[in-house]
C-alpha cells in the first residue's frame, strides 16, 4: 500500500511537471520560430491552415516530458537509453524543421537511431503465440524470436510508429491529443499490472509524455497558435514506440504483445492505408498526399475541431480495447474493437456505393469534396423549389379566399 501511494505521488508529480513546463515554454518556442524563420506556410493544397503558423512547438513537449522523466522513480537503465534516443530523434526533427532535409535522409536517420536502440538492448524479443506452447515458447506461451527476426521487428516497429505519428500531425491538435490518449492508456495498463511486473517506471515515463502533450495542446488546438513541427512529431512517435517496447506489461497475458499495437491501431491503420493507396497509384510511399483519415473527415464537412474530436474518440476506444485485453476481457474487447473498425470504415468509404475497393482506397479527397458540394447544391435546389411551391400555394389560397371574391 505504501509503495502504491509512493508511485502514485510520483505519477502525479511527473504529470504536473511535464504539463507546466510544456505550457510555460510554448510561447518561447513561438518566439524562436519567428526569429529563426521556422514558419509553416500554406504553400500547397495538402495543408489545411490558411495563414503562416510557427512550427517549433515540439520544443515545449520535449522539454516538458524530458524534465519529468528526470524524476528518480521513473528512471531505470532502459528509460535512460530511451531518453538518449529521444534527444537524437528530436534533433533529427529539428534539423528537418530548420533545413528541410530530404525524406530519404530523414528516414536513414530514423533507421540509425532505431539501430542504436537495438544495440543498447531495447528490442522486441518475443511475440504472442495463440496456439499454445511449443519448443520455442517460454512459460507465458510467447514465441522467442531469433536475433535476426528480433532486430527486423524492433527496427520496423520504432521507425514505423515514429512515422505513423508524424503522419497524424495534419490537423490542429490531432497528434498531440492522440499521443496523450495513447500514452495514458498504456500508462494505465502499466499501473494496474505494476506491482506484479515492475512496470511503474514505464508508467511514469508514459505519463510524462502525455503531460507534455496536454500542456502543449492549449497552443495547438484549433485555431492553432503553433505547430509541433517534425521535431515534436518524430519525438512523440519515437518515445511511444520505444516505451511500449520497454514495458514488461506484454508479459501479463498470452495476447499481451498485441496491447501496444491495439493502442496505436489508428495511426498504424492510417499509415498502412497510405502505403497501399500510394502503391496502387504508382507513387512513392514517401509521397505526401491528402488521403488520411482526418482529411476524409474534413472533406465530409466536419471541420477541424469536430474532425479532431472524432479521431480522439476512435483512439480512445482502441485504448480501452487494449486495457480490456490486458485484463483478459476478450469478448468485451472484441465487440468494442468492432465498433472502432465500423467508425474507421464509415470514414474511408464514400457515400457512393458503386465504387470498387481500389477506387475507395485511392480516391482523391478533392473528389469527395466535389461530391459533397454537388449534394449541397442539389439540397439547396430542392429546398428552394419547395419554398416556391409553398409560397405559390399560399398565393393561390389568398386569391381564392371569400374576401377577394367580393
Amino acid at each position: 500500500m505504501i509503495e502504491s501511494n509512493y508511485y502514485l505521488s510520483k505519477i502525479i508529480e511527473a504529470l504536473v511537471i511535464s504539463m507546466v513546463i510544456a505550457f510555460a515554454t510554448a510561447p518561447l518556442s513561438i518566439r524562436l520560430a519567428h526569429r529563426w524563420g521556422v514558419i509553416d506556410k500554406p504553400k500547397d493544397n495538402r495543408r489545411v491552415h490558411k495563414k503562416p503558423i510557427p512550427r517549433f512547438g515540439g520544443m515545449a513537449i520535449f522539454l516538458g516530458s524530458m524534465a519529468a522523466l528526470l524524476i528518480p522513480a521513473g528512471m531505470n537503465e532502459k528509460i535512460r537509453i530511451a531518453m538518449m534516443g529521444g534527444v537524437l530523434m528530436y534533433g533529427l526533427g529539428v534539423a528537418d524543421d530548420l533545413f528541410d532535409i530530404r525524406p530519404l535522409t530523414k528516414f536513414l536517420g530514423q533507421f540509425f537511431i532505431a539501430n542504436v536502440m537495438y544495440s543498447a538492448g531495447i528490442k522486441i524479443s518475443f511475440i504472442s503465440n495463440f496456439f499454445g506452447t511449443t519448443a520455442h515458447t517460454d512459460s507465458h506461451a510467447n514465441v522467442i524470436l531469433g536475433a535476426g527476426l528480433a532486430y527486423l521487428i524492433t527496427v520496423f516497429w520504432i521507425v514505423g510508429i515514429t512515422n505513423a505519428v508524424n503522419l497524424m500531425d495534419g490537423l490542429d491538435g490531432l497528434a498531440a491529443g492522440s499521443v496523450a490518449i495513447m500514452s495514458l492508456s498504456l500508462a494505465y495498463i502499466a499501473y494496474i499490472h505494476g506491482a506484479r511486473l515492475g512496470s511503474m517506471p514505464v508508467c511514469i515515463a508514459l505519463v510524462a509524455l502525455a503531460g507534455g502533450c496536454i500542456g502543449f495542446l492549449p497552443y495547438n488546438f484549433s485555431p492553432a497558435k503553433t505547430f509541433m513541427g517534425d521535431g515534436g512529431a518524430l519525438y512523440l512517435g519515437y518515445m511511444i514506440a520505444v516505451l511500449s517496447v520497454i514495458s514488461p506489461l506484454k508479459q501479463a497475458t498470452v495476447v499481451g504483445a498485441l496491447i501496444p499495437m491495439l493502442t496505436l491501431a489508428v495511426p498504424i491503420f492510417d499509415t498502412v492505408l497510405a502505403m497501399v493507396r500510394r502503391t496502387l497509384r504508382h507513387e512513392s510511399i514517401m509521397h505526401a498526399d491528402k488521403g488520411h483519415l482526418h482529411h476524409h473527415l474534413m472533406a465530409a464537412g466536419f471541420g477541424q475541431r469536430r474532425s479532431v474530436l472524432i479521431m480522439y474518440g476512435i483512439v480512445g476506444i482502441m485504448g480501452v480495447v487494449a486495457i480490456l485485453i490486458s485484463r483478459e476481457l476478450y469478448k468485451d474487447a472484441f465487440f468494442l474493437g468492432m465498433i472502432a473498425l465500423l467508425y474507421l470504415g464509415i470514414i474511408i468509404v464514400p457515400k457512393m456505393p458503386k465504387k470498387n475497393l481500389k477506387k475507395i482506397i485511392t480516391q482523391d479527397v478533392n473528389d469527395i469534396q466535389k461530391e459533397n458540394f454537388v449534394d449541397y447544391l442539389n439540397y439547396e435546389r430542392d429546398r428552394r423549389k419547395q419554398e416556391r411551391e409553398i409560397s405559390e400555394e399560399k398565393e393561390d389560397g389568398n386569391t381564392n379566399s371569400p374576401a377577394n371574391e367580393e
